[in-house]
C-alpha cells in the first residue's frame, strides 16, 4: 500500500428534521416556491385559529347585540381608506416592480423608488385619514343606514371608526417593507406580522375592556398593527439593506410607474374587499345581522386564507417566470396552484358543510353568545362555504395578472362583476332577509373567478384547458361522500354539552380524512401520493 494514501473524509452528517424545519421560520431564509407556500398556509391556518380565539373572546365580551355591530362595522371606513387610496395591493405592486430592478441590477435605483412612492403615500394617506376622522358622523349616517334608528350604536360605531384609522398608516409602510423581503423569497416574516396584529386585539381586550369597553378592542387593533405589520417588516427590511429615507419627487419615474399599475387598482373595486361593505350595508337594518354574518364569514375565511397563502407565495415565483417569458412554465404554475388548491377546498367543503354547528357553537357559546347565535350562525355559515373552493382560485387567478404587470384588466372585470351582483344581492336580501346575502356573495364570487380565468386564457397567459379536471372531480366524489358520511354521524351522536360536541368533532375529522382518502385511492387520484412525495423529498 502507498504510504501517501489518505484517510477517508467523513462527509458531514446531515441536520436533524427538527433542525432543517427551524431554518425555515429564520426571517432571513430564502425559500423555494413549495416550502414558502407550505410556511405561508401553516402560518395562515395558525393566524386564523388565533382569528378565531379572538373572535370567541369578542362575542363572549359583547354578544350579538348593538356594541357588537358597532365594532364589527367600525372596520369599514378604515378598509375603504386603505383599499381606494393604497389599491390594496402594496406588496403585491412593489414585488413586480422590486423584482425587475434586482433582476436588472439596479436594486439601489429600486430602493431610492420605494422611498419616494412611501413618502409620498404617507403623505396622501395621512391627509385623507384626517379628513376621515371629521367625515366618520357622516360616513356612518350614509352607509350604514341601518344604525340611524339606534343614535347609541351609531355614536359608537364613529368613536370606534376614529379610533382605527390610523392603523393603516402602519399597514401601508408594513406592505412596503415586506415587498423587499419577499422578493428576497424571505417568507417567515410574513408568516408572524397577522398573529402579532391578532393577538395585539385580544391583549388590547384583557387589559382595558373593564374601563373603556369596545374601545379597548379598537386600539388593541391599532398596536398589533404597528408592532406586526409595521415594525417587524422595517427592522427586518433594514437588516435586509434597504434603506429608507423620506423623499417627496413628484417627476420620479418609479412613482409614475406605480401609480399607473396602482391606479387601476385604486378606481376599481373588486367583489372580493367589497362583499363585505355590500353585506354590511345592507345587514345593517337588522340588529345582530352585521355581526353573526361578520363572525360567519371570518370563520369560513379561515380556510380561505390557504388560497391566499399559496397566492401570497406563489407570486415572487410567477412574477419571476413572467418576467423571464417563459409562459408555458407560467402557465402551468398557475394551473397546478389552482388545481391543488381547488381539489383541496372541495375535500375540506364537506367537512364545514356537515360539522359547522358543531364547530362554531364549541367555539363561540358562552357569555353573551347564546346556542341560538350558533344556530343562526351556522346557516350562514354553511351557505359561504359552498363557495369556498371559488374565494381560493380567484386569488390565485388575481394574482397571476399581477405578477405579470396587468392591474388595469382585472380591475376593469372586478368592477364590472361587484356592479352586476349589486341587485343581486337586493334582490336577495329583500327576498330572503339576511340569508340571502351569502347566497348572493357565493354568486358573485362565482361571476369573478370565472371571469379571471376566461381573461387569462383569452390573453394566451393560462390555459383553462391545463387544469387538472379529473383530480378536481375525485375531490368532489371524495367531499360528496365524506359529507354523507358525517350527516349520517350527526343523526346517531347527540351533541348538546361541550363534551358531546368535543368528541363528535374529533370523531368527525378522523371519519372524514379516512373516507376522503379511501375515495381518493379507489378512483384513482394521484393527490395523497403527491403530496407524501413533495413532504419526503423536503424532509430528506
Amino acid at each position: 500500500m502507498s504510504s501517501s494514501a489518505q484517510p477517508p473524509v467523513n462527509s458531514p452528517a446531515p441536520d436533524p428534521r427538527w433542525r432543517q424545519a427551524m431554518r425555515l421560520l429564520r426571517p432571513s431564509h430564502s425559500h423555494s416556491a413549495f416550502t414558502a407556500t407550505v410556511l405561508l398556509m401553516a402560518a395562515a391556518m395558525l393566524s386564523r385559529v388565533i382569528g378565531l380565539v379572538r373572535v370567541k373572546y369578542i362575542a363572549w365580551l359583547l354578544g350579538t347585540g348593538a356594541t357588537a355591530d358597532a365594532f364589527n362595522a367600525a372596520f369599514m371606513l378604515p378598509d375603504k381608506l386603505q383599499y381606494f387610496l393604497v389599491g390594496g395591493a402594496t406588496s403585491i405592486i412593489f414585488i413586480t416592480m422590486l423584482n425587475r430592478y434586482r433582476s436588472e441590477g439596479r436594486e439601489a435605483e429600486g430602493e431610492r423608488v420605494m422611498s419616494v412612492i412611501l413618502s409620498t403615500m404617507l403623505v396622501v394617506l395621512g391627509t385623507a385619514i384626517v379628513i376621515a376622522e371629521f367625515a366618520a358622523p357622516a360616513y356612518v349616517h350614509l352607509v350604514l343606514h341601518g344604525f340611524r334608528s339606534d343614535p347609541g350604536k351609531a355614536a359608537l360605531c364613529v368613536r370606534l371608526t376614529r379610533i382605527l384609522l390610523p392603523a393603516q398608516l402602519c399597514f401601508l409602510a408594513g406592505g412596503v417593507f415586506s415587498a423587499v423581503l419577499l422578493v428576497r423569497k424571505q417568507f417567515a416574516l410574513q408568516a408572524i406580522t397577522p398573529l402579532i396584529y391578532n393577538v395585539g386585539i385580544i391583549v388590547g381586550g384583557l387589559l382595558l375592556a373593564r374601563h373603556l369597553g369596545a374601545s379597548a378592542l379598537a386600539l388593541g387593533a391599532v398596536a398589533g398593527a404597528f408592532l406586526g405589520p409595521f415594525l417587524l417588516n422595517a427592522i427586518w427590511a433594514h437588516r435586509a439593506g434597504m434603506r429608507f429615507r423620506f423623499e417627496i419627487d413628484l417627476k420620479n419615474p418609479g412613482l409614475r410607474e406605480w401609480v399607473g399599475l396602482s391606479l387601476p387598482l385604486m378606481l376599481g373595486v373588486s367583489l372580493v374587499t367589497a362583499d363585505t361593505w355590500i353585506i354590511n350595508y345592507f345587514a345593517s337594518s337588522t340588529n345582530g345581522a352585521v355581526t353573526l354574518l361578520t363572525y360567519a364569514k371570518q370563520f369560513f375565511n379561515a380556510p380561505v386564507a390557504l388560497g391566499q397563502a399559496a397566492g401570497a407565495a406563489s407570486l415572487p415565483f410567477l412574477a419571476s417566470l413572467f418576467t423571464e417569458r417563459n409562459v408555458p412554465a407560467f402557465s402551468n404554475a398557475v394551473n397546478r396552484a389552482v388545481s391543488r388548491i381547488l381539489a383541496f377546498s372541495l375535500l375540506l367543503t364537506g367537512f364545514m358543510l356537515a360539522m359547522g354547528f358543531p364547530l362554531l357553537d364549541l367555539i363561540l357559546r358562552g357569555g353573551k353568545f347564546q346556542r341560538a347565535d350558533s344556530h343562526a350562525m351556522a346557516l350562514y355559515f354553511s351557505v359561504f362555504s359552498l363557495s369556498l373552493c371559488l374565494w381560493a382560485a380567484q386569488a390565485i387567478y388575481a394574482r397571476a395578472f399581477y405578477a405579470a404587470g396587468n392591474t388595469l384588466l382585472p380591475m376593469i372585470a372586478g368592477t364590472a362583476v361587484t356592479l352586476a351582483s349589486l341587485p343581486v344581492y337586493w334582490r336577495l336580501y329583500h327576498s330572503m332577509g339576511p340569508l340571502g346575502l351569502p347566497i348572493a356573495s357565493d354568486i358573485g364570487i362565482l361571476l369573478q373567478t370565472l371571469t379571471l380565468a376566461v381573461l387569462l386564457h383569452k390573453k394566451r397567459m393560462v390555459s383553462i384547458a391545463e387544469l387538472e379536471y379529473g383530480e378536481m372531480g375525485r375531490a368532489l366524489a371524495a367531499s360528496a361522500v365524506a359529507l354523507l358520511v358525517l350527516l349520517g354521524l350527526r343523526r346517531v351522536i347527540p351533541f348538546h354539552s361541550r363534551l358531546e360536541e368535543l368528541g363528535l368533532l374529533v370523531l368527525a375529522t378522523v371519519i372524514w380524512l379516512g373516507v376522503g382518502l379511501l375515495v381518493l385511492r379507489v378512483t384513482g387520484s394521484a393527490l395523497p401520493d403527491q403530496l407524501l412525495r413533495r413532504f419526503r423529498r423536503r424532509a430528506t
